[in-house]
């Protein structure tokens, strides 16, 4: 696993020990900034199931002002602060150990707001049209900010969630990729 673009590119970076997480591959990865507009020039992302903080280190390689990567096993946040510390700016990071609901209900309580949150739950643990709507009612994404959904190819996610516009969907074999506008 790399960094594929940007400042931080080919800088490797650690998976997460043991089998408790499944990371963003290279190729899907990469596919996803193409799709969202391959480089920033500032902006918040979110990952709310970060996991080894693979897809967060890569959006502020890219341009993103900042990432706050969500995880809420011990192992997974261990690994994010290591991978994190290669980039040499970890000002540009916030590290949160958090169960993904609470965390969004938290950010809620504070009026943070993100220009890109990125959903990639355990596959048995997908709860996206549940986080979509949570995520509306809290008011977490800017207006026309980007709600980026990862899923196994077994879950059809809807094109007419309320609020959201889908703008792309892409399958990869065991995953898909779908990309929401929030119109709010």
């Amino acid at each position: 696993m790399r960094v594929v673009s940007g400042e931080f590119r080919s800088r490797f970076l650690k998976p997460v020990p043991g089998t408790k997480t499944r990371p963003t591959t290279d190729k899907v990865k990469e596919s996803i900034f193409n799709m969202i507009g391959p480089y920033f020039d500032s902006g918040n992302f979110l990952d709310l199931f970060a996991g080894s903080g693979n897809v967060g280190i890569e959006a502020v390689s890219r341009g993103m002002e900042h990432a706050t990567l969500v995880d809420k096993q011990y192992a997974a946040i261990k690994t994010i602060k290591e991978n994190v510390a290669t980039t040499k700016k970890s000002d540009s990071f916030s590290i949160i150990k958090s169960d993904a609901d609470l965390a969004l209900k938290k950010f809620g309580q504070k009026g943070r707001k993100f220009d890109i949150i990125f959903l990639d739950p355990p596959y048995k643990a997908q709860k996206m049209i549940e986080h979509a709507n949570l995520i509306n009612e809290l008011s977490l994404l800017n207006s026309n900010g980007l709600l980026i959904c990862e899923t196994d190819n077994t879950v059809n996610l809807k094109d007419d969630l309320s609020d959201y516009e889908l703008i792309n969907q892409k399958n990869y074999g065991l995953t898909i990729v779908t990309i929401y506008k929030f119109l709010g």
